[in-house]
């Protein structure tokens, strides 16, 4: 067995926990890093493709929260996390939502989260697309104008080159890199199994170490004055159940339902990168947007509904994928089960969620009609497919907890941070309530879905619970 110390670990290399340790590294604090994936150059599989998700994603894409309907989720598995595979959008938290949470969460206050904001930003080059947005962007705008419905473009996580080429900032270009270059270390291949306590602190981190020769696993002993957990809403609370937390940790988690339609129209369209329009006419509680829509994808959100899939496969190239996405009245949990590798994730929508569902499924569907589709075939098995506005009226029935497809790439809120320990798990810094040395600093400490991409707001608590913990350490 071998054994390892350093003054802060950092468990999880995304959003939270590549923010972490820029900030903690900047300091000249001793960090090590843990992340339980492979460390795969951003460059060395094409985004959205099946490789990737072969490569990047936990269970190769394959994860699903139950519940009726259930619905599938991704994650990333690598350094850099979901960053290495989410579309890059980018949008700060919403100023209501702040106002709400500032409530139960300390030091929330606009300049303090703006400040945050902007240094993030900053980091991550997020910007504009200096050229003209792809057609399959420019659509969702059409299709928007045309009924009188408000859609915006949002900045992305992108750097533009020579030639205005986009380059994704994900983790693994910009702040892992950063903190390596301020001496932090990263070990890939890596999953803490558990955290060791002793009183109120954790006094060791248990993992097991891929070999690259695929031989047994090494095990390690870490041992942190500081240990800072960033696996994700799913990943976190499973860890610390594992490790004999309990109390709200792991309930409470909420996500972004999405129902998809694959829209066919009369020529070819885009299919190498996310749209960047949303239709925001229905914020914040219903979303309209672009998904990624490469042959696979396309094939997948065909085959839900009442259409005969080779054939609409055979002009492929014309067809693009989009979301209506909801902020749902419901929530879920994640749960540790012994012997499992992996927690139960279970997700209850209401009632009122599926209405919300079916409206936005009929308002997505108006919206590619007006933008000029010739065909619509949405997520719902059995749904028959739509060619005029008349068809969309069959869709209000057919959304439905048996028949619905639904997804999501949003996971919040299982961890929460707050001031009350009954139904936070974190204090307001992301401090675990009880420890003194054990701190969460990722999507699961949101208080709720925000209802747009989570990345900005993750990594702006990030990077001011980060400061908190230098000053207090």
């Amino acid at each position: 067995m071998t054994s390892m110390q350093t003054e802060f670990l950092i468990i999880g290399s995304g959003a939270g926990g590549a923010t972490t340790a820029a900030v903690l590294a900047a300091a000249g604090r001793s960090v090590l890093v843990v992340e339980e994936g492979p460390w795969i150059d951003p460059d060395a599989v094409v985004p959205f493709s099946l490789q990737e998700m072969e490569l990047k994603y936990r269970h190769q894409g394959s994860s699903a929260a139950l519940g009726s309907p259930p619905v599938a989720y991704a994650e990333g598995r690598c350094v850099g996390g979901s960053t290495e595979i989410n579309s890059g959008l980018w949008h700060r938290l919403p100023g209501y939502l702040a106002e709400e949470w500032r409530t139960s969460i300390d030091g929330f206050d606009d300049a303090t989260l703006n400040r945050y904001a902007s240094l993030v930003e900053d980091w991550q080059s997020v910007s504009y697309t200096p050229v003209a947005p792809p057609l399959s962007s420019a659509l969702l705008e059409q299709g928007a104008t045309k009924l009188g419905w408000q859609s915006v473009e949002f900045p992305r996580v992108f750097r533009y080159g020579n030639g205005d080429r986009a380059v994704k900032q994900t983790m693994a270009r910009t702040l892992i890199p950063r903190s390596v270059a301020d001496g932090a270390t990263v070990l890939a291949d890596t999953r803490i199994v558990r955290l060791e306590r002793s009183g109120n602190r954790v006094v060791a981190a248990h993992a097991r170490r891929r070999r690259p020769d695929g031989g047994p696993d090494e095990r390690l002993t870490i041992r942190a004055e500081q240990v800072v957990v960033c696996g994700g809403a799913i990943q976190t609370p499973a860890l610390l159940q594992r490790s004999g937390f309990r109390g709200p940790i792991g309930r409470g988690l909420k996500l972004h339902p999405t129902i998809k339609i694959a829209a066919r129209f009369p020529y070819p369209i885009d299919h190498g990168d996310v749209p960047m329009h949303r239709i925001v006419e229905f914020a914040p509680h219903l979303t309209i947007g672009g998904s990624a829509s490469r042959r696979g994808h396309v094939a997948l959100a065909v085959a839900d509904c009442d259409a005969e899939l080779a054939s609409r496969l055979d002009d492929w190239e014309n067809i693009s994928v989009y979301y209506a996405a909801i902020r749902s009245e419901s929530g879920g949990r994640v749960l540790h089960l012994p012997g499992l590798r992996d927690p139960l994730v279970s997700y209850r929508l209401t009632e009122g969620d599926l209405s919300r569902l079916a409206r936005g499924l009929v308002h997505l569907g108006e919206a590619l009609l007006a933008a000029g589709a010739i065909e619509l075939y949405p997520s719902v098995i059995g749904a028959p497919v739509v060619s005029d506005i008349g068809g969309l009226a069959s869709w209000w029935s057919a959304v439905d907890r048996r028949r619905s497809s639904l997804m999501t790439v949003h996971l919040t809120s299982s961890v929460r941070m707050g001031t009350d320990p009954r139904t936070a798990g974190t204090d307001s810094y992301g401090l675990v309530h009880g420890t003194t040395n054990l701190r969460v600093n990722d999507a699961s400490l949101l208080p709720d879905a925000p209802g747009v991409n989570p990345q900005a707001t993750i990594m702006t608590i990030a990077a001011r619970n980060a400061d908190a913990a230098l000053a207090n350490s």
